[in-house]
């Protein structure tokens, strides 16, 4: 895949899932070019912070001509401070691609080198080492980013072929050499917010699946209590005027358009009933968790779709400072490092996802409790009754889970904590959110996992194969295939383990 302008998301997922190579367009590397050559020569007898000056408080120090290309390299080694657990290799990727992408604007003034190193260590999966835990989201991602900068210059820690190796033995077996620091290359790499960024690009990916799968259990439940159809209807749904209800509702439609078990309101409740009947047979409406699925289910696709726009335009932003202008000669100062966009999209991503999972938790509640469903046996036990147990167990984890999510939706949005002496007075935290915002993901699909095994085992107790849609079909054979029909009690947790694999591939 050739890179020069706008990189979307879906190029993300190109690249970093499906491990798509990239070149970098001719026209991006003349950009580069001339911005670092503009850079280097409007500095001459100017004062340009990170270039002749210290940082953050220290921006006031002036630096001597023979010191500043140390400088940068003391920059990078001193914010290598990161500490906790490494990112995942797909976040670290991520990372790299955001990095590079800014980078390639042509508005930060580094040499070529930087951009094409980037893409040779994307290109040969040579994974940074990058620790969760440093950045605040204020000057960027700088702790975070410095790991990414400490493996440029050819020191710190990579991940290679499924190994934790110094990055300089990984660079002499690939036959790769750091950068040199010419400008500003430290701080032009540390200043910016593609770290809370490419974990957030991640973060969309797999809410996307989330999305998708808990639309597709909402619906098989609704097959299983052959609930009315009315409340998927257009008409209904077109009342209220919201673009993620009347999508989840029309998807819905689509994924039930063949099944023989949800029903017409008009064929039971609409006719003829006897006027001395008190208590109706027939359930006049369902539960919240099953009627309300496109309420539910439509803000957490607007937030979602939402989050994806402002991920995008963060991600070819110029995101650091100063911001080099070629076009009116002009080196520009300001705060564009500042993370409160993605912050809060992720703080709002995890909230719709804690919401989800409080969906499927619900609607796990509704299969398992037979006084409310009143057509399963207790916790879908295809055993015997007070001998074997059936999904009690599982529920268990899910409530658990379900109730951690709802503690870590709280934002991090709103924890500003001064620091760097003062200079950083408010800050995003914007990385801290993104992360969480992952956790809550991952419990979302172990909390899914858990429902989708449940509703398969609901489908054989009722006998409903031949009956369910051809999209419930697909996705009960897909999950036969990895945990069978049980009556006796077995060990379930690789069960799990292996359908929250498949839920999330």
């Amino acid at each position: 895949m050739k890179i020069n302008n706008f990189l979307r998301l879906n190029n993300f997922k190109k690249i970093i899932v499906e491990n798509q190579e990239i070149e970098l367009d001719e026209a991006l590397l003349a950009r580069v070019n001339e911005s670092f050559r503009f850079l280097k020569e409007f500095s001459k007898n100017k004062v340009i912070y990170g270039v002749n000056t210290g940082f953050g408080p220290m921006a006031q120090f002036k630096i001597s001509d023979e010191d500043t290309h140390q400088l940068q390299y003391n920059l990078i080694r001193s914010h290598s401070s990161g500490m906790g657990n490494p990112l995942p290799a797909e976040e670290a990727k991520a990372c790299m691609l955001a990095r590079l992408n800014t980078l390639s604007l042509g508005k930060s003034g580094v040499h070529e080198s930087v951009v094409i190193l980037l893409k040779e260590l994307i290109n040969r999966d040579v994974i940074p080492l990058i620790f969760e835990h440093g950045g605040v989201g204020a000057s960027g991602d700088l702790v975070q980013l410095a790991h990414l900068a400490l493996v440029l210059i050819g020191e710190g820690e990579v991940f290679y072929k499924g190994e934790r190796k110094s990055t300089k033995e990984v660079f002499e077996s690939e036959g790769l050499k750091p950068i040199q620091v010419e400008i500003r290359e430290g701080l032009a790499l540390m200043n910016g917010t593609s770290v809370m960024s490419g974990i957030g690009a991640v973060n969309a990916h797999k809410v996307s699946k989330l999305t998708d799968i808990s639309l597709k259990l909402s619906c098989a439940i609704n097959e299983i209590v052959q609930a009315y159809d009315d409340h998927l209807s257009e008409v209904l749904n077109g009342t209220k005027l919201h673009a993620g209800q009347q999508k989840i509702a029309e998807k819905m439609r689509v994924h039930l358009s063949d099944s023989k078990l949800i029903r017409k309101r008009a064929d039971h409740l609409y006719t003829h009933f006897e006027e001395k009947e008190i208590v109706f047979k027939e359930k006049v409406q369902e539960y919240y968790s099953l009627r309300c699925v496109p309420q539910i289910l439509g803000p957490v696709l607007d937030t979602l779709e939402y989050t994806e726009k402002v991920l995008e335009n963060e991600i070819n932003s110029a995101n650091d400072n100063p911001i080099i202008n070629v076009e009116d000669q002009h080196v520009y100062h300001g705060g564009n490092f500042h993370g409160d966009y993605i912050s809060l999209e992720m703080d709002k991503l995890k909230i719709v996802v804690a919401k989800l999972t409080m969906l499927a938790e619900r609607q796990l509640n509704y299969l398992l409790n037979s006084k409310i469903n009143e057509i399963l046996p207790p916790f879908v036990n295809l055993g015997k009754l007070g001998f074997n147990f059936g999904m009690q167990g599982v529920q268990f984890t899910a409530t658990s889970t379900t109730a951690e999510s709802q503690m870590l939706s709280n934002p991090m949005y709103v924890h500003s904590i001064p620091n760097n002496n003062d200079n950083q007075d408010v800050v995003s935290m914007g990385t801290n959110a993104a992360v969480i915002c992952r956790k809550v993901i991952e419990n979302a699909f172990e909390v899914l996992a858990i429902e989708a095994i449940t509703i398969v085992q609901a489908i054989e107790y009722l006998g409903f194969q031949d009956k369910i849609s051809s999209a419930t079909k697909e996705l009960y054979d897909e999950i036969r295939k990895i945990i069978p029909a049980f009556s006796d009690d077995m060990v379930m947790y690789p069960y799990l383990k292996e359908v929250k694999d498949y839920l999330k591939k």
